[in-house]
């Protein structure tokens, strides 16, 4: 698995206009290729006259499915630079649409590759992109009488606690980097006495 990867940190529009064309590049989070499937089929919905709407997407944090469509434009001009320009900023999990309203200019090819390209990356930059890192899941059992005081030890060491929840012992949801499991294993002992349970689950990726 990638240690880490970037998405979008939200859903939105950047607008430029290049020699009277209007380049409109909608952006979304997408964790699923249908889920980029169904924001692509949304945008072109809102722009049925528009000259074109280009798309491109990127799912998985390994970049394991993309996919880019020069919907009419001249092959290899909008959508392939508009998947290198999420490629190369290593964006993932994102949905990439580019309409254009074609104003009377021919830009060429040289010029639409810089278009679809250059409006990703300032729409990348204008909605700002969040960091993903990989951690290990991982749940502590604990009795009732240290659970109140244990988790917020943990929230003030800056753990990701994920869920709580109390049955006849208390378990606790966290997120853990993998190079930290073992120093968090002897911390645990040591500010439960012992008494706390450590069960280790499996990979996802969170905040940074």
């Amino acid at each position: 698995m990638q240690e880490q990867y970037r998405t979008v940190a939200r859903e939105g529009v950047h607008e430029t206009e290049i020699n009277r064309s209007r380049f409109i590049c909608a952006l979304a989070p997408a964790a699923t290729e249908e889920e980029a499937q169904a924001f692509v089929a949304r945008i072109r919905r809102e722009h049925p006259t528009a000259t074109h709407n280009c798309f491109a997407y990127v799912v998985g944090a390994d970049a394991a499915v993309q996919k880019a469509s020069d919907d009419g434009e001249p092959g290899g001009t909008a959508g392939v630079p508009m998947l290198q320009m999420l490629l190369r900023r290593e964006i993932r999990y994102v949905a990439a649409v580019v309409t254009r309203y074609y104003g009377g200019v021919k830009l060429g090819a040289g010029g639409l590759i810089r278009a679809y390209g250059g409006v990703v990356g300032e729409a990348l930059d204008a909605l700002g992109t969040v960091t993903r890192k990989r951690f290990r899941l991982a749940t502590v059992t604990v009795d009732h009488q240290r659970a109140g005081k244990l988790e917020n030890d943990l929230r003030a060491t800056g753990r990701q606690v994920r869920d709580v929840t109390y049955t006849d012992t208390v378990r606790i949801g966290i997120g853990l980097p993998d190079a930290d499991v073992d120093a968090f294993r002897a911390w645990l002992a040591d500010v439960t006495a012992g008494t706390a349970g450590l069960e280790l689950g499996g990979e996802a990726y969170g905040d940074a």
